[in-house]
């Protein structure tokens, strides 16, 4: 890695939790720059307008997503447990890697309805995510710990229900039980889908 990466990185970092903080739609680059200490001009060389640095810190976020929450839950065993590791690994990553939350959610908030470059990136994100959920589910299902009618699309719109609910409870409600709640809506989620 270059000089050139570990600074762009570290910028990208940087917009990463300032965006978690102020949303997309509030990171600019004269906040980025107050937040780094660099230059607008030196930034502005990095990202060329507000729309190209939003996009770059979610591929940013993307990158970081996969490798704290995704990478690691395909590393253990298939089946139910796979599915556990991959919510507990969601939670880490609401509730620990950035300080506003899931910025995914954030995101996803910001511009449910407005056309453009990050909707689409977004859009794109969470199909991805989607996918990932139910691609889990599924291999719980060939594993015998779901019901072999237990459907791994259901489940992975459950999972994000109660993903997009535990962010709500937690950022907006400022919920003390949140985390209990949804420990145990998750356990309906496998109890209802899980082969008895």
């Amino acid at each position: 890695m270059t000089k050139g990466d570990e600074t762009r990185g570290a910028i990208l970092d940087e917009a990463l939790a300032l965006a978690s903080r102020v949303g997309f739609t509030g990171l600019t680059i004269g906040q980025l720059a107050e937040q780094t200490g660099m230059s607008k001009s030196g930034l502005f060389a990095h990202f060329r307008s507000k729309e190209q640095l939003q996009l770059q810190t979610l591929a940013h976020a993307r990158h970081r997503f996969i490798d704290t929450t995704v990478r690691p839950t395909l590393a253990t065993p298939r089946g139910e447990k796979r599915l556990r590791e991959l919510f507990e690994r969601w939670l880490a990553w609401e509730t620990e890697t950035l300080p506003g939350g899931c910025i995914f959610v954030t995101g996803s908030i910001e511009f449910d309805d407005q056309p453009g470059a990050m909707h689409d990136a977004l859009v794109a994100d969470q199909r991805d995510w989607l996918d990932t959920i139910a691609t889990v589910a599924e291999t719980a299902v060939t594993e015998g710990d779901l019901r072999p009618d237990a459907d791994p699309r259901q489940v992975a719109f459950e999972i994000q229900a109660l993903i997009l609910g535990f962010h709500h409870a937690t950022r907006l409600l400022d919920d003390e039980r949140a985390l209990d709640h949804a420990r145990n809506a998750f356990e309906a989620i496998l109890d209802h889908a899980r082969a008895h």
